[in-house]
């Protein structure tokens, strides 16, 4: 409790801000090993994929525009683990370096959505009157729009490319600022908010201050469990030729033309690019969920993803 001298009266004091420090880490990591064994197998799987991504030119044994032109459609080897594709080019390097294009595109979309929907969240559910009603009303608008639908006719529109998924992506996750608006109804009726109030503490400190300290975790819990189907939603879109460009690997494309045109003679080239979308969307599922129960049990059950 602490007094405020103004009244002489004593409020609940806001509560205490957990600090990152390494042994947390650690024993979060002990926790997730022992409650939650399937999601720390996710870890263990999102781990190596995000490493793989990052350090793409050193795991990848060649550029993943090489050609070897007496190896085409060659199956698994000492040379290539994977086996080649059409132009004879190292199938392990393109899933290595697809790895990062997926990755970065998903990372980028997330953190879009989540300051775009953050933002949303916490002012309409703190500030509240005509301008929460305004934006409710076109968040309500908004998720009555099938998501596919809308990256698609964007997608045409913008063309294929990187930044334009990741943007649009971004731009589907403003949906979920309803969750966040949600906490905030119930900080804003706190002692210590009050408390600030009644000390002449303006909008922007107390909603830096005390309301998005508090609201951290659903941010977190949100955005773990949308980059599994970030990545799935990007590796539809390049399926479909509305993804990253060529010449830039990507998973989805991967299965689209080189698999359908080559699947009878190289089934290699089908089959390693679902392997590894699959373990990704798979690994950061579980991590989501994972998180989500170990952080925030009340958020049990909740979807995070979009819905089509």
């Amino acid at each position: 409790m602490t007094a405020n001298d103004n009244l002489g009266i004593k409020v609940a004091a806001p509560p205490r801000r957990r600090r990152f420090t390494t042994s947390g880490l650690w024993v979060f990591t002990v926790r997730l090993y022992r409650e939650k064994p399937l999601g720390f197998i996710g870890a263990v799987i999102v781990m190596i994929m995000v490493l793989m991504a990052v350090f793409a030119p050193w795991v990848a044994p060649y550029p993943y525009d090489e050609p070897h032109y007496s190896n085409l459609l060659e199956g698994s080897s000492t040379s290539f683990i994977l086996g080649t594709d059409f132009l004879g080019r190292d199938l392990f390097s393109r899933l290595v370096y697809g790895a990062r294009v997926s990755i970065s595109v998903a990372v980028g979309a997330v953190l879009l959505g989540s300051l775009l929907s953050g933002f949303l969240g916490i002012t309409s559910g703190y500030l509240g009157g005509r301008y929460d009603t305004i934006v409710q009303r076109s968040v309500d608008a908004w998720m009555s729009v099938p998501p596919l639908l809308f990256l698609l006719f964007v997608m045409s529109i913008l063309g294929p490319s990187a930044l334009n998924v990741t943007i649009v992506l971004g731009l589907v996750a403003i949906r979920e600022s309803r969750v966040l608006r949600g906490s905030v109804l119930s900080i804003k009726e706190n002692a210590y908010i009050e408390a600030a109030r009644i000390n002449a503490a303006s909008t922007t400190r107390i909603l830096w201050k005390h309301v998005l300290p508090n609201v951290m975790v659903p941010i977190i819990i949100l955005a773990s469990l949308r980059l599994g189907l970030v990545i799935l939603i990007e590796a539809s879109l390049s399926f479909l030729g509305y993804g990253v460009p060529a010449p830039f690997p990507s998973w989805g494309r991967m299965l689209s033309s080189e698999s359908r045109t080559y699947m009878a003679l190289a089934p290699w080239l089908a089959i390693w690019p679902g392997v590894f979308l699959s373990l990704t969307v798979f690994g950061w599922n579980v991590l989501g969920d994972a998180f989500r129960d170990l952080l925030d049990p009340r958020m049990r059950g909740t979807g995070g993803g979009y819905r089509s």
